[in-house]
């Protein structure tokens, strides 16, 4: 049986606010869940609630929050690349709320997975980083991945071709939209890139990561496509201490109950596994 801890705690003069999933005896190893996007700590769909939940009732202190600007935490909406100070603060207060733990695992999806990635290797009570489709936007790897998987994909599908062959298709424009993708994704990302920062923090922080794609989602599917396109990445990606999965049908959020639990069940699985 776990505990639910509902508590605010103060970033940069202001108040930010926190519910902690405590089971009964917890592992010295828990999990911080950080919002991504315009979202709040309960998550789409309910997934960050049930994911904390799930992993308390393996005996896993997982706590999630507002950063500063989201939900019903004080302060101005901020970038992800502008909330070391909000991780900082919750990492402090985790660890006081559940006096047991001795490491922190980050989890984070789409900007939130690349705000911890960019993180962690700042802060040595950070031992593991689980990221459910990092954001790496960048105008040619949108483009790369949009030629690769929408198009392919819109070649068979049926509602494409009756539009076609009713004369309601408008060539024209369909034809100035792949050009204009075809161009960006000849472009190469300038120096320094969100790509190249991420590479840069990942190869230093030395714990271990668990990077976990859907397979129905640009996002994830331009992130796959950078150790193709890149020889540092690929290096990166093939370390022993990361790991890899993929969920094939699933959407960004992973909106289905059953993408869910593969989710929550991938992350308890690779935190016992270490």
């Amino acid at each position: 049986m776990s505990e639910q801890r509902a508590f605010s705690f103060a970033c940069g003069g202001q108040w930010l606010y926190g519910v902690a999933s405590v089971p009964a005896e917890p592992h010295q190893r828990g999990v911080l869940i950080v919002v991504g996007g315009p979202q709040y700590r309960a998550g789409s769909h309910r997934q960050f609630t049930l994911l904390a939940r799930s992993l308390a009732a393996q005996g896993i202190a997982a706590m999630r929050f507002d950063y500063r600007g989201m939900g019903d935490s004080e302060g101005t909406l901020r970038n992800f690349e502008a909330v070391d100070d909000d991780l900082r603060a919750a990492i402090d207060t985790f660890m006081v709320q559940v006096p047991q733990l001795r490491e922190v695992v980050l989890w984070g999806l789409c900007d939130a997975a690349s705000a911890v990635s960019l993180y962690a290797a700042g802060d040595e009570r950070v031992t593991g980083l689980a990221l459910l489709n990092p954001w790496v936007r960048t105008d040619s790897g949108a483009a790369q991945a949009t030629l690769k998987h929408y198009y392919r994909a819109r070649l068979f599908d049926k509602s494409l071709w009756k539009k076609l062959f009713s004369g309601r298709f408008n060539a024209r424009a369909a034809v100035r939209s792949f050009t204009g993708l075809l161009g960006s994704a000849r472009q190469a990302p300038a120096a320094g890139a969100l790509p190249d920062r991420m590479h840069d923090r990942l190869g230093r922080f030395t714990g271990r990561v668990l990077v976990m794609l859907s397979g129905a989602d640009l996002t994830a599917q331009e992130f796959d496509g950078l150790p193709r396109a890149s020889p540092k990445w690929s290096a990166l990606m093939a370390a022993p201490r990361i790991t890899r999965k993929m969920l094939p049908r699933a959407d960004h959020t992973c909106s289905r109950r059953e993408w869910k639990d593969q989710v929550a069940l991938w992350t308890a699985e690779w935190l016992r596994s270490w």
